[in-house]
This record gives structure tokens, sequence and C-alpha cells, in this order.
């Protein structure tokens, strides 16, 4: 399953040629994978209360192809790639109807709060199975 998000561009989304801003394309992808999380049922405010564990970006490898514009209508498709012990990988694509606009494949690690890798829950991982496609490494 592609976890779906729409969004349109407003123009503070845009720079001086009207295009997106480069770096809001991280910005529109890491709401769209609150928003997956979210549609899952787990909760990342209590996640980090209860649990003390938090989810936090490790690596982004991007590609730009074409520029969205002012008062566009995109959306950003998210998919589980893989699912490990303390870590899950995603591909994140923005799509303004069925042109690509831009990809991001995004490593997601659970730490602890000292920093460090924790393990994801079972209960959050079979939440996050049941979202989207993923591959067991």
């Amino acid at each position: 399953m592609i976890h779906r998000w729409p969004l349109r561009v407003y123009y503070e989304d845009t720079d001086l040629a009207g295009i997106v801003y480069y770096a809001n394309y991280l910005k529109f992808i890491e709401r769209a994978r609150s928003e997956m999380v979210r549609h899952a049922g787990v909760d990342q405010t209590e996640m980090k209360s209860a649990r003390g564990i938090v989810f936090a970006v490790r690596r982004v490898t991007a590609d730009y192809f074409k520029p969205a514009k002012y008062d566009d209508m995109i959306d950003i498709e998210t998919t589980v790639s893989a699912l490990k012990g303390a870590s899950f990988d995603m591909v994140q694509k923005v799509w303004r109807e069925d042109t690509l606009l831009f990809q991001a494949d995004v490593s997601i690690v659970c730490l602890n709060s000292d920093g460090k890798a924790a393990r994801i829950p079972a209960d959050i991982r079979h939440k996050i199975e049941t979202i989207t496609a993923f591959r067991r490494d």
C-alpha cells in the first residue's frame, strides 16, 4: 500500500521565481510521514512521553525532477521499503497529477532518551506494517 497525502502549494512555499523553494520539499515529506504514522495509529507524542522514544531522520537522498508552482495541488506518496529492528526506510514521491516532481529515500531511526538507537516496539512495528508495504531486513 502507498499512503497518499494531498497538499496545496502556497505563496509562502515559493521563491522569487514562483516555484517551490527546494528545502520546502523536505517539509512537505516530513508532514506526509507524520500523517502516515498518525494514520497508522501511532501517537508520537505519547511515544515520547510514555516510552521515551522518538523517530528521527538519519539520512535523506533527494532528487528534484520538475518544479511545483504556486497554487499547484500536489500529492505526496509514502511507502515503507524496509523495516528493521531499530529503523525503517521510506520512499517518498511528490506528484502533480501524473508528473513526478521530487523523490526522496529517507531512513528513519528510533531513538531512546539518550539519543541511542532503540528497537521499535512490537505494537508500533505492527501498526507500521499494516499501513504500507515493506520488506523485512
